[in-house]
């Protein structure tokens, strides 16, 4: 309970009388100080209870007290200690009038009472209060320790810390998703803080902000020790942190780091193992996998999967953080919703086997529309932290070689298109059409077609068009001639010279198909 300048006068010892400002008797004093200068302003922090004799100013002129008292309320001064019997037998009237307009506290300080007395028992109260904020702080930390030990983990903490600080709190993971919070209904207040959340973990951790609001005052502080965060805390308070809530909200601040570079660690471990399993599953060895992964990934290999090949978008990117991101995004609504993941991190490149239809397939999804959301918007290009994402169509562990080469192929298309994400499914349901876009596949076209083109910009005839009718018709001389509107003996003599132009025969079905394909991917896009 902090020091007010009410436990001051009721305290015996010092025999202090209230002569105005009594009822702001309950404003908290922060210190004791002595100053018998005309303006001692200069020299006040705010909190301060001023301890006077007089000896500098005129007590008895009313209109420079008034400017003298003016002066200390709004500084912040809490009230004036005035001691008789030094240089005024009694507290004169002009300084009770100027206090009492100002509505600033003022206490008679009887002469066997010294200024010292006042100070010791204001340091000694203040050390007092000190003491039980360390001491509760340390029983938090103690608490909370326990907490952090307990099987419920996180949400047994935030429990604790929510009853410590008289708030509610919430933890957040590296995607910024709410993981628990506390009481149950700060689950929906925290959840509006997201886009805060994101932007406290864009700066190197730790790191934290204050967001004040109408419903409360809420201090974010990220989790983790390297730069990038792993998570964040929000506590939410009527009022600023005391000592003793500030002790607790530290205490959970390392406790929940600690126990997130420790899953950090255990992460990796599992990713090793992660990468095991799906060299084994690529090598057609899945009884063996799936004795490796044991109950860690036992439940993904019991039913249908999609295997996600991700990549940056831009290609030799330093530090790839959209894979990191797309990681974080995926591995958090695996957890909230209680799947399996395997996710295997390589150079440039992230590999993720997930349940068919589940969380972590949707959240891949999701976060592939927001990026291109958000290159709809900015048309600048891609951003280092893009990616492009091929996902494969449902497998099972005897599949992963066939799902590994299908999300390889639509990660490829991705790339081309300049999408940031294509299954493959979507290519097997739609036309080949689209992948002739290939700048490779468009310079074949030129050269193969490029003779008769050059034939038919001489005014030699129409041969391109002659042979595009003709194997659009699969070789029907009748019907292509009819399309061109000419005698299907001139349609004959073109594509002789075709074949000569060429000097390849119309008869190899393998021409026809390269024929056709170039046509196809030279023709413009409609």
């Amino acid at each position: 309970m902090p020091l007010t300048l009410a436990s001051l006068v009721q305290h015996s010892a010092l025999k202090l009388s209230v002569r105005a400002g009594g009822s702001r008797l309950d404003t908290p004093v922060r210190w004791a100080h002595v100053s018998e200068l005309a303006d001692p302003v200069p020299y006040m922090e705010g909190g301060e209870l001023l301890l006077i004799t007089a000896m500098k100013v005129d007590a008895e002129d009313p209109q420079e007290m008034r400017r003298y008292v003016r002066r200390l309320a709004a500084a912040g001064v809490v009230g004036i200690g005035f001691a008789v019997g030094v240089n005024y037998e009694e507290v004169p009237q002009a300084l009770v009038d100027a206090a009492r307009a100002e509505d600033l506290p003022l206490l008679e300080v009887p002469r066997r009472t010294p200024f010292l007395a006042i100070s010791k028992a204001v340091s000694a109260a203040l050390a007092a209060d000190q003491y039980r904020a360390v001491t509760a702080g340390f029983e938090a930390q103690r608490e909370l320790t326990r907490a952090a030990l307990a099987s419920d983990g996180p949400a047994e903490l935030l429990a604790r810390l929510a009853a410590h600080v008289h708030g509610w709190a919430a933890l957040y993971d590296a995607s910024g998703s709410v993981v628990a919070a506390a009481p149950e209904w700060a689950a929906r207040r925290a959840a509006r803080l997201t886009p805060d959340v994101e932007r406290l973990r864009e700066r190197p951790a730790p790191a934290s902000a204050v967001v004040g609001g109408a419903e409360d005052r809420v201090e974010l502080q990220s989790l983790g020790t390297g730069r990038r965060a792993r998570g964040a805390l929000a506590v939410g308070t009527g009022a600023p942190l005391g000592t003793a809530e500030r002790y607790a909200v530290h205490s959970a601040v390392a406790l929940l780091t600690l126990t997130t570079e420790r899953s950090r660690s255990l992460h990796e471990a599992e990713s090793r193992l992660g990468a095991a399993v799906l060299r084994m599953l690529l090598a057609g060895q899945a009884e063996h996998a799936r004795t490796v992964a044991g109950d860690l990934y036992g439940g993904l290999l019991d039913s249908p999967f999609r295997l996600v090949a991700a990549e940056p978008a831009l290609p030799g990117t330093a530090q790839p953080q959209g894979l990191a991101l797309l990681a974080d995004t995926m591995e958090s609504a695996a957890a909230r919703s209680g799947e399996a993941l395997l996710v295997v991190p390589e150079p440039g490149r992230l590999l993720v086997l997930a349940a068919d239809g589940g969380a972590a397939v949707r959240a891949c999804v999701g976060h592939a529309e927001a990026l291109e959301a958000r290159r709809g918007r900015d048309s600048t290009g891609p951003e280092p932290d893009e990616l492009v994402v091929g996902m494969s169509g449902s497998a099972d562990p005897s599949g992963v070689a066939a799902a590994y080469r299908q999300a390889d192929q639509a990660l490829a298309v991705a790339r081309r298109r300049g999408r940031p994400m294509v299954e493959h499914e979507d290519l097997a349901a739609g036309s080949v059409l689209p992948l002739l876009a290939d700048e490779a596949v468009r310079a074949f076209a030129d050269g193969t077609l490029r003779a008769l083109r050059e034939h038919d910009e001489k005014g030699r005839g129409d041969l391109v068009a002659s042979l595009q009718a003709w194997l659009s018709r699969h070789g029907q001389w009748d019907a292509a001639a009819a399309d061109l509107g000419v005698h299907r003996h001139t349609l004959r003599y073109r594509m002789r010279r075709v074949e000569e132009i060429l000097g390849r025969s119309l008869d190899d079905p393998d021409v026809r198909m390269e024929l056709w394909l170039a046509l196809k991917a030279s023709a413009p896009a409609s």
